[in-house]
């Protein structure tokens, strides 16, 4: 339990209406009644009830800094479990600073960045895997990402993983029993009961770890890559999606040399889209350059638009991009369909084996069309979303592989024949690699590095 205040701007550095300084720990109370005198005379902070709201004026001495509403709420419900005052003031940058340079003269520091969440997780208000959903909900780029965020925050997750480590902890308990205590616990045909109980712990985990590419989607937007020949209007389409003209676009061929990537959300569903370098056989050395960085992207993609001349006939290039997206999530786009087409719409289609949008990056034909594709190919179904979790984080993933691996030999161990304390030193990890996941076995430098991406005022 921390015994300091901290203080810090919890909106944004900006002229708005409104902006908010937070006050947390054992003297915010004390802190607040220091620079903040009511409207009603003689009514302290410290005499309040806990979540009221106050109104009145922030002084410094005899002066009034503003005109403000103050909220007052007490430890343990609150955020951060502890004391908490909210001091709602005007919007000005310059108002804000004056308050906060107020409140740290009267008391207390500068928090650091996520402190506020840091003690709420350390008071026991959360589990590190809602902390960490608290920063994934304000960096949350669309609908969904927002939407796992708050099923994260409400404990969905951190429900799943206590399950998980309940059945662990009662496979261990009972080892641990019938070692110290054989003559009141059969061993006896446990093994066979204990392999049936690992098979089902992995098959709960797997398909748990099969989620976090979707989830890294949801927090990070589908990774869409443009790829097709040099003038098929890749760059075109790229501006079109932005709504801007983010690309240079020009008739000649090989403007592109390097990739060029934007975020936009799409009808809800975020996209990391990525324009390339048009792919073709060609000796200049810095535009092959590109046609590399086009094939890497490709490989990394999630989703790959290829978007193709209906202009000009289908080449040796063009094969190559088909034999690159054969394996792949895909839409293509037959492109100028304000130009005479030389390409069959379902000749293409079959050799392609993908869904196939006649398109003008031109005229936006097809742009409606296009946007309903990838709902239908992005949908939950599709996905396999989980209503109650999905894995965004890398942390998360890489805790639950290694508990998999545990139980994995444990399993080896059964078929080997091993003792059964075998069993139990491999169960127990198993126990703390999903305890780091709620924080209930993790490294003060790994906490410390979570909530250094906070911002200061969270």
């Amino acid at each position: 339990m921390y015994h300091d205040t901290i203080a810090a701007i919890g909106t944004a550095m900006t002229q708005s209406g409104i902006g908010i300084i937070r006050i947390s720990g054992d003297e915010a109370v004390a802190v607040g009644d220091r620079i903040f005198r009511s409207k009603k005379k003689g009514k302290q902070l410290s005499q309040v009830k806990s979540h009221t709201i106050h109104y009145g004026h922030i002084v410094d001495g005899d002066q009034v800094v503003d005109e403000v509403l103050v909220s007052v709420m007490k430890g343990p419900h609150s955020y951060t479990a502890e004391d908490v005052v909210e001091i709602n003031c005007h919007g000005g940058v310059l108002v804000m600073k004056r308050i906060l340079e107020l409140v740290l003269r009267n008391g207390a520091r500068p928090a650091e960045a996520g402190e506020f969440t840091k003690r709420a997780f350390l008071n026991g208000r959360m589990d590190l895997s809602q902390a960490e959903a608290v920063i994934d909900l304000i960096n949350s780029k669309n609908d969904f990402a927002m939407k796992s965020a708050v099923r994260q925050l409400s404990g969905k997750l951190s429900k799943k993983i206590r399950q998980l480590r309940e059945k662990i902890l009662y496979e261990t308990a009972f080892i641990e029993s019938a070692l110290d205590d054989p003559e009141h616990y059969s061993t006896e045909g446990y093994s066979q009961k204990l392999s049936e109980v690992m098979d089902e712990l992995l098959l709960e985990i797997k398909m748990m770890i099969s989620s976090a590419d979707n989830g890294r989607m949801l927090s990070e937007g589908i990774r869409t890559v443009i790829l097709g020949k040099p003038n098929a209007g890749k760059s075109s389409l790229l501006n079109l999606l932005v709504g801007e003209d983010r690309a240079i676009v020009t008739e000649i061929a090989g403007t592109t040399r390097d990739t060029l990537e934007e975020q936009i959300l799409l009808d809800g569903i975020g996209l990391h889209i990525v324009d390339t370098a048009g792919i073709r056989d060609t000796e200049d050395m810095v535009e092959k350059i590109g046609v590399g960085k086009a094939v890497q992207q490709a490989e990394e993609a999630d989703l790959i638009l290829y978007v193709v001349d209906s202009s000009v006939e289908l080449d040796e290039n063009d094969r190559q991009i088909i034999d690159m997206i054969q394996d792949k999530r895909a839409i293509v786009l037959l492109n100028k369909s304000d130009l005479e087409s030389v390409i069959d719409n379902d000749m293409l289609c079959r050799l392609t084996n993908k869904r196939v949008i006649i398109f003008s990056a031109k005229e936006s034909y097809g742009l409606t069309e296009l946007k309903h594709a990838i709902q239908d190919m992005f949908d939950h179904s599709e996905l396999n979303f989980n209503d109650e979790w999905c894995l965004t984080s890398v942390r998360h993933k890489q805790a639950l592989c290694n508990a998999c691996e545990s139980l994995e030999m444990v399993k080896q161990s059964i078929e080997d024949g091993m003792p059964e304390d075998f069993y139990s030193i491999d169960l127990m990890n198993a126990y703390e690699q999903l305890g780091m996941i709620i924080g209930e076995a993790v490294e003060d430098d790994l906490v410390d590095e979570i909530f250094s991406q906070f911002c200061m005022g969270k």
